[in-house]
């Protein structure tokens, strides 16, 4: 039985683990097969006996991170290790700028007075040739009407947003979010709009947002403006050419008024929800251009799942930035992840500049 990765599992990985394991990593990235600890005590620069580099091996099996496909045989990365590796070793090479006058090049021509459907299975053959693996290219509606919403914290500033379409396809996106959010925060957000959006696309949900914001802003402005004429408040530093601000006199004749407590309380609400649905819209629009290079390894990419393969896919946008679709590349999960990467990013980026 593995023993599930946490942050303080990953932490108490040495250098020495970490070193061995990224040996393995590269070996089965360069050959595709098991490597076992007499190879690999020749292989790192420390002086260590086999003996030790199986110790260790274990100690990554039990993991969960590696695994022995024979018995007396070396070790391979599983798929949760090739993740960890992506999402904690691995160095992003870039691209020369040869290869980039390549990539450039052959998008244009190819998109120069043909159809979008001609330039993007251009770019799908070329990202094929360039990385031994299957061009893949998506085409998506952006408009489709949502059923579902979630926001989930991966990281104190990076979220992924769960998006359900109302004909049941789901859609992960991973946005950075402004300092400061907390998990309840994300939740919260996650049941208002869920109460909202249903039926309505990511734009139209925004907009209704910003209507029911608008609807609080006109109740906010009523019930000041009649605190004023009551005389229990005063609009203060207009003349100063600094933002109005609506001060409350007289405090004490509030103890009495039990309508203006009353009033008070609801205006304090008023300035709570207009905070919240500012922030709500925020959301909204991150969920909205949340993007990236995403890589799917064997079981994570549900389409591929059987096959063991893995995808490393990029959103492509159109002149209005909105995302429309996906291109990359699907291979093995022994990937070049560090060289494709940013060739399907690059690519991406050519494809949508064309776009616009």
């Amino acid at each position: 039985m593995t023993t599930p990765i946490t942050d303080q599992n990953l932490q108490s990985l040495d250098a020495r683990s970490r070193e061995i394991f990224r040996r393995i990593v590269d070996s089965f990235l360069k050959d595709g097969e098991p490597v076992g600890s007499r190879n690999l005590s020749r292989m790192l620069p420390s002086s260590l006996s086999p003996a030790t580099v199986r110790n260790v091996m274990s100690d990554l099996e039990h993991l969960g991170l590696v695994y022995s496909p024979h018995i007396s045989a070396g070790r391979l990365p599983t798929q949760r290790g090739l993740r960890f590796f992506v999402d904690a070793f691995m160095e992003l090479g870039d691209l020369s700028d040869d290869e980039r006058r390549v990539i450039e090049a052959q998008v244009k021509a190819s998109g120069s007075g043909a159809t979008m459907e001609h330039m993007l299975t251009e770019a799908s053959q070329m990202l094929s040739g360039l990385s031994r693996g299957a061009g893949l290219v998506l085409t998506a509606n952006n408009e489709v009407a949502l059923k579902h919403i979630e926001f989930i914290q991966l990281e104190p500033t990076k979220a992924l947003v769960v998006l359900v379409s109302q004909n049941g396809d789901v859609e992960n996106r991973v946005v950075e979010l402004p300092p400061g959010i907390t998990v309840s925060q994300l939740h919260e957000a996650s049941n208002f709009l869920n109460a909202h959006i249903r039926g309505r696309t990511l734009a139209e949900a925004k907009a209704e947002i910003a209507r029911i914001k608008e609807e609080t802003r006109a109740a906010l402005d009523t019930l000041s403006q009649d605190l004023v004429e009551r005389g229990l408040a005063i609009w203060a530093g207009s003349e100063s050419g600094l933002p109005s601000r609506l001060i409350v006199r007289g405090r004490a004749n509030l103890l009495d008024n039990v309508t203006a407590q009353a009033d008070m309380e609801l205006m304090k609400h008023l300035f709570e929800d207009l905070e919240t649905q500012d922030g709500l819209i925020q959301l909204l629009g991150l969920a909205e251009e949340g993007s990236g290079v995403r890589i799917f390894i064997g079981s994570e990419n549900k389409l591929f799942s059987l096959s063991g393969s893995s995808l490393v896919v990029a959103p492509y946008r159109d002149k209005d930035a909105r995302v429309i679709g996906a291109l990359g590349v699907i291979g093995p999960t022994r990937l070049n992840y560090a060289r494709i990467v940013p060739m399907v990013d690059y690519t991406a980026q050519v494809v949508s500049r064309m776009l616009r």
